[in-house]
């Protein structure tokens, strides 16, 4: 992976946008986006949108999707100042400590207060607190809180984009950025290559509480494929070595229902003529991304799934491998070109 597609992924991480409010992840990739493509804009549900246009009448459409929100929380209430919250897609576990960044006008740091263990007793020491036990504490009173946060302000994890070693990034939300990150470097890849289908680049929201997003734009523009890229497990020492994929052994492709099998053969084959590692992921029943609902939008699309391996994933500390943004990138880039008539079944 090159030096700009990391200073991209920095970017796009430290953007807070959660599912529903991806305002500030959007508008950093519109503008890393529009180089890239003839056309960009954003829709009704605020996704993003791109194409790149291959001058042929009639010409096929290939959609590629990775979605822009991330996992959050949502201010219901305060206590003496302290914010009550609900979770969107946040893991109770992850919470206790925690840095967070209150997204008000302007922002706040808070943190997740938590009781120190010496006030505990052994049975609570031993449970995971649950998300209506907890505030975040962001160091204000009463009044002051609720003078500048109002109810339904959402919250996501402090920011803290990091190398691990030589191979490694860590940050919150490389779910699914890191995604979008390999669809940027995707179109970079195919600049200078001649398509015979129109190229549409999609950073999708609302992913994380459903995948409305990718639905909406799936129905509109009504591409004859689509590939969803996002994230899969990442084997740790603790993880299912069935389950999870290996770190750095390029992107898994999906193998199952959500998936077209000509989509997956030209895949596999783009893999093998380009010396591309990949890893097959098998999905016996929703990939759980947003392919799932791409598939039965209009007629139906023809749909496969793309996923980089992650460590830790819902957490403030996701973890990649640049090699893997790299190679979804060349496999992406290999599938589209030279895709014409005689590959659609």
């Amino acid at each position: 992976m090159d030096v700009e597609t990391e200073q991209r992924l920095e970017r796009l991480c430290t953007a807070g946008a959660p599912s529903g409010r991806e305002g500030p992840a959007v508008e950093a990739a519109r503008a890393l986006l529009e180089p890239l493509m003839d056309e960009v804009w954003i829709d009704r549900l605020g996704n993003l949108i791109g194409v790149r246009r291959c001058g042929k009448p009639g010409a096929r459409k290939l959609l590629l999707d990775a979605h822009l929100d991330e996992v959050g929380l949502t201010v219901t209430g305060m206590e003496q100042g302290f914010l009550r919250f609900a979770a969107v897609g946040v893991d109770a576990r992850m919470l206790p400590d925690r840095e967070v960044t209150v997204l008000a006008d302007p922002p706040l740091r808070g943190v997740v207060a938590c009781l120190p263990p010496h006030v505990l007793s052994a049975e609570d020491r031993e449970k995971a607190p649950k998300v209506e036990e907890m505030f975040i504490d962001v160091g204000l009173s009463q009044e002051e809180a609720e003078r500048r946060i109002p109810l339904g302000t959402p919250v996501v994890y402090r920011s803290n984009f990091l190398r691990l070693g030589e191979r490694q990034m860590c940050s919150k939300s490389m779910d699914d950025r890191a995604c979008f990150a390999a669809l940027l470097r995707t179109a970079e890849l195919l600049q200078d290559r001649e398509l015979d289908v129109d190229l549409y680049l999609l950073g999708s929201t609302r992913e994380e509480v459903g995948g409305m997003g990718a639905r909406v734009v799936t129905q509109a523009v009504a591409p004859d494929c689509c590939v969803a890229v996002d994230v899969t497990f990442g084997v740790t020492p603790d993880t299912s070595k069935e389950e999870a994929m290996v770190m750095g052994g390029g992107p898994a492709v999906g193998i199952g229902p959500n998936c077209a099998r000509w989509m997956v053969r030209r895949l596999l084959d783009a893999s093998e003529r380009e010396s591309i590692p990949v890893q097959k992921e098998i999905m016996e029943g929703s990939s759980g991304t947003n392919g799932w609902g791409m598939q039965i939008c209009n007629e139906g699309v023809a749909t496969a799934v793309v996923s980089i391996p992650l460590k830790y994933m819902h957490t403030p500390v996701e973890t990649v491998e640049r090699a893997d943004i790299e190679d979804t990138a060349r496999l992406l880039a290999a599938f589209a070109a030279g895709l014409g008539e005689g590959d659609w079944q």
